[in-house]
């Protein structure tokens, strides 16, 4: 294993357990060291901090462990053990309402760079860096050893997450086969992933309880739901009694797997889909509704664009604001992880003034206990939403 440096003082946000090793912070590093190589990370002192996978770029380590270690089967059996046990304590495994969850959450299980998400018998990893992309048959050994039968197929899905030319990353079953698909069930609730096709690993498990909170409001209302995805907002507001509810997405495939989802679960004579542009549709339509959900793709991966997306979560929750009705409730969010909790709050803050309606704030949201984040990494809260009323 290659061993890297750091500068003298550098060493104190690693003591404090967080991951990263920024390239500013790096004296030196062995000749040789590789993207994706496993390398032990060392102070002005020569005491070692930890181990971790390199990667040329702002953040140059990733550690998967405070202090010694080897990248071997039993250390992977034994992180992916531990993020099972968590995922057991939780009662979302062996589950007869809920059959999908989040098994692996980056930094948040000490695996920076991997993502597992469990639908139903089958495991859908994606690897970030090349180092975890390296290790995804031990990785996926792992994860079928210490499920208690409970998967049995691990489909590698990270072709769409390693950047072009890193490695020949074609995406494939690792262990087992199967259709690349499943209806899986949360909460009582119906849904086909599709983790050949679909976003990300097929579905956003991050919004299952946000979904569920939904439902407790959606009875007798007109709900609308925009940038729909695979309508899980919309199922929950019908399966909760919603009069009507309305699915907008620009793409036009995302509203055919809405509408499959709602065909799967009742009340699809309550719900029309639309594909079309959401800032269009709420400035057309938008007065109509008790309910609106405004949960759209990151507008800023990186700090260079942050203002721009600023700007575009402003007009969008402008839109929702100046347009629902009377006493609605507006859930608002931003999964960009550059935008703080406190940045977007004051972004809605801002829309709302220039609406000029009275808000109010029922709920603070975020991701659920199966997308968790280190204390001492909070980059890993990455989810924010609001309930809001407005008056």
């Amino acid at each position: 294993m290659k061993k890297l440096w750091l500068n003298k003082g550098k060493e104190q946000s690693v003591l404090r357990r967080h991951p990263w090793v920024f390239s500013g912070a790096v004296k030196k590093a062995e000749e040789g060291l590789q993207e994706g190589d496993p390398v032990e990370v060392y102070s002005s002192q020569n005491q070692l901090l930890g181990v971790g996978h390199y990667q040329p770029g702002n953040i140059s380590v990733r550690l998967l462990e405070f202090g010694p270690a080897i990248f071997n089967s039993e250390f992977w059996l034994q992180k992916i053990n531990q993020a099972y046990a968590l995922r057991k304590q939780l009662g979302l495994i062996g589950s007869k309402d809920t059959s999908a969850y989040r098994l692996v959450f980056a930094e948040g299980d000490g695996l920076p760079g991997l993502i597992v998400d469990v639908y139903g018998s089958t495991a859908v990893l994606q690897a970030h860096s090349l180092g975890m992309w390296r290790e995804r048959q031990p990785i996926a050994e792992a994860v079928v050893a210490v499920s208690e039968g409970q998967i049995n197929a691990v489909y590698d899905k990270s072709g769409e997450t390693l950047p072009a030319g890193q490695a020949n990353a074609g995406n494939g079953y690792l262990i087992g086969e199967g259709g690349g698909y499943d209806v899986v069930m949360e909460n009582r609730v119906r849904f086909k992933i599709d983790w050949v096709g679909g976003q990300k690993t097929g579905f956003f498990l991050d919004q299952r309880e946000n979904r569920a909170l939904l439902g407790q409001y959606a009875k007798g209302k007109r709900v609308l739901n925009t940038f729909c995805y695979t309508g899980g907002f919309s199922v929950y507001a019908l399966e909760a009694g919603a009069t009507e509810v309305h699915s907008v997405d620009v793409s036009a495939k995302a509203v055919a797997l809405t509408d499959e989802n709602v065909a799967l679960n009742s009340g699809a004579e309550r719900h029309q889909s639309f594909a079309m542009d959401t800032f269009v549709f709420l400035k057309e339509k938008g007065a109509d509704y008790d309910i609106i959900i405004l949960d759209p793709p990151a507008f800023a991966k990186r700090m260079n664009v942050r203002h721009n997306a600023l700007m575009g979560y402003k007009r969008l929750n402008y839109e929702a604001i100046r347009h629902i009705r009377p006493g609605g409730l507006l859930f608002t969010f931003s999964c960009s992880g550059v935008v703080d909790k406190l940045l977007f709050q004051n972004t809605v803050m801002a829309a709302a003034i220039e609406a000029n309606r009275p808000v109010k704030v029922l709920h603070q949201l975020s991701q659920p206990a199966d997308h968790p984040y280190s204390l001492y990494h909070p980059e890993g809260e990455y989810l924010k939403g609001l309930v809001l009323q407005v008056l």
